[in-house]
């Protein structure tokens, strides 16, 4: 069986890191962006690792599961990588829901960043 490209191993690390870290301790969540990093959450902006953080922080549910049901990875320009995360989520007491999260990741001093964040739900408008 071939190795997997390099950039689906990133890839993948890194998602299961991302996740992981904000299912038990959003805090830890900070070292994976810099002061150049942006955030698209459900159609708000936030520039720079502190806004970033006071957004994800300031979330209103206590406790949080994701369930990854596909993740998919590219090579892209300036040696960057293009995630995309399908999946379900679970806050609180509250149903089930669906979400897509899109990262592009950039490699700086040897280290994986998200310079690039993309979330919405996947809630639909049937009316």
């Amino acid at each position: 069986m071939a190795e997997r490209p390099i950039w689906e191993q990133i890839g993948t690390s890194f998602i299961q890191l991302y996740y992981q870290q904000f299912d038990t301790n959003r805090e830890q969540l900070g070292a994976l962006y810099t002061d150049a990093s942006c955030l698209s959450w459900e159609g708000q902006q936030f520039q720079g690792k502190t806004s970033i953080m006071e957004k994800l922080m300031r979330l209103p549910f206590q406790k949080i599961q994701h369930n990854i049901t596909s993740q998919d990875h590219q090579p892209a320009p300036d040696n960057c990588i293009l995630s995309m995360v399908v999946g379900q989520l679970k806050v609180d007491d509250d149903p089930v829901m669906g979400f897509h999260q899109l990262f592009v990741l950039k490699n700086i001093n040897d280290k994986w960043i998200c310079s690039n964040d993309i979330f919405r739900l996947a809630l639909y408008n049937f009316a």
